[in-house]
């Protein structure tokens, strides 16, 4: 196959536990699971033809954005290996979000499992050999995780895990394992309203992030902990005692942005309005008893979950003393996903 298209949407995910420093070959210091959404996703859209002289262009949301670019070059000169027909091929590739990139939401996990997910199907294409369903999401899976290691849980609907644990004698460091079959009926359609505080590009990358693990003081207590909360998120997503969720919930997300403001050098990507809506979601979470708890990633953004049931009260609830405290009154609300989808697929000679 001479040349051809393909495209993919693939989601973002939440982890409910963090995975915060890694080793070797995007190999994680410690497991985690995530919740696959809905509506925040990435469309990516991959062109090749024979290789020639200019081996790669990449349009974000229809422009030119070279660093982009060359992180896409690094990763995919990296799995040359893996799959060696990318020495054959130029690349024209398009991605655009329904959400702001580099602001904590995890964009390089859906960004780099929709390329992910395009290249194991161009591999289909231009080999002949068309793989299992699930050979073809492992491997994407683990195509993903060499580009983002949470890319690798987007591969899959509803709940992912990623990194071994002996509470989990599935999963694996190399690529994620779906925790879908396992989980309480009130986990299937939780829902996450994402509060945009900032739309801003964050501070530090991911990437930077975790190598601050590398010489940290409290590494390998937060990797005791990381494994400890594991095992019990494991436990609470089939039983669904909601008041433990969140408990585990918000003790990752806080000791996350922790560990960030105590290394060296130290970042705080919270924002003075994240706090202040956090102290605002505990007081009518005790004033109600409606179970809504959040959850951040690398940074300042929040992620607000709770059970369907409860939508409406806590719609009002953000309307009426949060939104003033987001940037243009912004957030999006969310809810667990189905995974990637295959937009376009066409080939030529």
């Amino acid at each position: 196959m001479n040349k051809g298209t393909v495209a993919w949407e693939s989601p973002s995910n939440i982890a409910l536990i963090k995975y915060w420093g890694k080793k070797g070959r995007q190999i994680p210091r410690n497991p985690s699971v995530s919740m696959t959404l809905k509506n925040a996703v990435s469309k990516t859209w991959l062109s090749y033809s024979e290789r020639n002289k200019e081996w790669l262009t990449f349009e974000f949301e229809g422009k030119n954005v070279p660093a982009f670019a060359k992180r896409i070059e690094k990763f995919l000169e990296g799995i040359s290996e893996d799959l060696p027909f990318i020495n054959d091929y130029t690349f024209h590739i398009k991605s655009e979000n329904t959400f702001p990139h580099s602001t904590g939401i995890a964009s390089s996990a859906s960004a780099m499992s929709a390329l992910a997910m395009c290249l194991c199907s161009m591999e289909e294409q231009v080999t002949g050999k068309k793989l299992e369903a699930n050979e073809f999401m492992r491997k994407a899976s683990y195509i993903a995780r060499l580009g983002s290691g949470s890319a690798s849980r987007s591969i899959y609907n509803s709940y992912a895990t990623w990194g071994e644990s002996v509470a989990f004698s599935k999963a694996s460091n190399d690529y994620a394992t779906p925790f879908s079959k396992y989980i309480h009926p009130i986990f299937k359609d939780y829902q996450d309203f994402i509060l945009i505080v900032s739309g801003e590009k964050k501070k530090v990358s991911s990437t930077a992030g975790h190598a601050l693990m590398n010489d940290h003081p409290f590494a390998q207590a937060r990797y005791e902990q990381a494994n400890a909360n594991f095992e019990r998120m494991l436990g609470i997503l089939r039983s669904g005692d909601l008041e433990s969720f969140i408990e585990v919930l918000e003790n990752e997300a806080l000791s996350l942005h922790g560990l960030m403001m105590n290394s060296n050098p130290s970042f705080t990507l919270l924002r003075p309005n994240t706090l202040q809506a956090i102290e605002l979601i505990r007081d009518f979470r005790e004033s109600t008893k409606i179970p809504l708890g959040f959850t951040l990633d690398a940074g300042p953004n929040i992620h607000l979950m709770f059970p369907k049931n409860e939508k409406e009260q806590v719609t009002n609830f953000v309307e009426a003393e949060l939104k003033s405290l987001l940037e243009g009154g912004r957030y999006l609300k969310d809810e667990t996903g189905s995974g990637p989808k295959l937009l376009t697929i066409a080939n030529g000679k």
